[in-house]
């Protein structure tokens, strides 16, 4: 008798969590693997797009050339690759070209499948005590998963940008961390991003999602880190401010053009405002309530703003998503994260004309940042306090617990 209570429990245990009997994986988790294996393969001949940045920036920052070191961002101002990027690409040093691009592509691609396990665990934890259906929360992830995973390939493999994937990367483990209610870890992860790559410093507002009495601690902590990794560089060598000056083309297909921008390469106001309106969007999303539209709301500033029209930049369009549809809103279809796709990526496959691509990508922008910020949401409804929760209530949050942490 108690033998058949015993496998009735681990039989509703594995149905409420979707693990597989006897193994410790969950079925969405062996879905998502095999579905970024068979994108790995499909894209790995043709991928390394850009990764002789990463190995020319780090072998010129450990070198003693006279244009590395700590100036090598004064003579290099078309490396805009974050110190910690550099310093995690010298990992590959001591492997040949080829096996140490390979190496970087794997590991990229497999930190993406570490971010879909994490944000699972940030939904989780953030809607911990209202009776959440984890069941349903898995369903809603792997489906948005199977948006992200093309996506997180093409900037982890094709392009094999690892300096845009550890700041997607550090991103999440902070988005992590504010569920968690852990502010100094919120700081660190989001300073590493910026170290990683500059333009996560748009995510920042993630911060003023922590309680009101730990926001000084935190951007003491977020501004430290950010300072001793790149202020370095700028007494070592002066110059080192021309970098903030490094333009591209301002391509065809670009949103800019549709605000009559017509210049050839990168307006000088241009990375300025691209900085401030995400910081903007992101704390308004924050005072919004809507902690989990600042990526989304940081992105969209990135795509409405870039001169460039890179696929990979779609990458960090669905971690926003991701973020959004898994944790703001509790829809079975996270239809974010697959309009995203269809729209940025599938758009620019399919649409002939640049101006049309253009048009695709300010509508993505404008309808997707209006809808995180002003469409009502659908209210959480929030634990009450411990004194008067009764038993069952306590039983029914310690198994929440146990979903959360399997």
């Amino acid at each position: 008798m108690r033998g058949a209570r015993t496998a009735r429990t681990t039989t509703d245990y594995e149905a409420a969590t979707g693990r597989i009997a006897g193994l410790p994986l969950r079925r969405h988790h062996v879905l998502l693997v095999a579905w970024t294996v068979l994108w790995f393969f499909l894209v790995e001949p043709s991928g390394g797009f850009s990764w002789h940045y990463l190995r020319q920036g780090e072998q010129l920052l450990f070198s003693g050339q006279p244009d590395g070191g700590l100036s090598l961002y004064a003579h290099h101002p078309e490396l805009q690759i974050g110190p910690v990027s550099l310093a995690a690409a010298r990992l590959t040093a001591p492997f040949s070209p080829h096996t140490g691009q390979l190496l970087a592509e794997a590991v990229s691609a497999g930190l993406g499948l570490v971010m879909l396990v994490l944000i699972g665990r940030t939904a989780a934890v953030h809607y911990l005590g209202t009776g959440t259906n984890h069941r349903r929360l898995q369903q809603r992830l792997l489906i948005a998963g199977l948006a992200f995973i093309p996506m997180w390939v093409e900037v982890s493999v094709r392009f094999a940008h690892l300096d845009d994937v550890l700041a997607l990367f550090f991103t999440t483990l902070a988005a992590h961390a504010l569920a968690r209610g852990k502010p100094v870890q919120v700081a660190v992860f989001l300073a590493l991003a910026v170290d990683s790559k500059p333009w996560a410093i748009a995510f920042a507002p993630l911060i003023l999602a922590l309680p009101r009495r730990t926001w000084l601690r935190a951007a003491l902590w977020f501004c430290a880190l950010v300072a001793v990794a790149w202020l370095p560089f700028y007494l070592g060598n002066l110059d080192t401010m021309a970098a903030a000056k490094f333009t591209i083309p301002n391509q065809p297909a670009s949103a800019l053009r549709w605000f009559g921008v017509t210049d050839p390469s990168t307006p000088w106001w241009d990375r300025p405002a691209q900085f401030a309106l995400g910081l903007g969007l992101g704390c308004f999303a924050v005072w919004r309530g809507r902690w989990p539209a600042v990526v989304l709301l940081g992105a969209d500033a990135r795509i409405l703003l870039d001169p460039s029209v890179y696929t990979y930049y779609t990458a960090s369009i669905l971690l926003g998503t991701l973020l959004w549809d898994a944790i703001g809103q509790k829809r079975l279809v996270p239809w974010w994260s697959w309009i995203a796709l269809a729209a940025l990526y599938g758009g620019t496959l399919l649409l002939p004309s640049d101006a049309a691509r253009g048009l695709v990508r300010l509508a993505f922008v404008v309808v997707s940042a209006a809808y995180v910020l002003f469409w009502p949401a659908q209210r959480t409804r929030r634990p009450r306090p411990p004194a008067q929760r009764e038993g069952p209530r306590r039983s029914s949050r310690r198994r929440e617990r146990v979903l959360v942490d399997a």
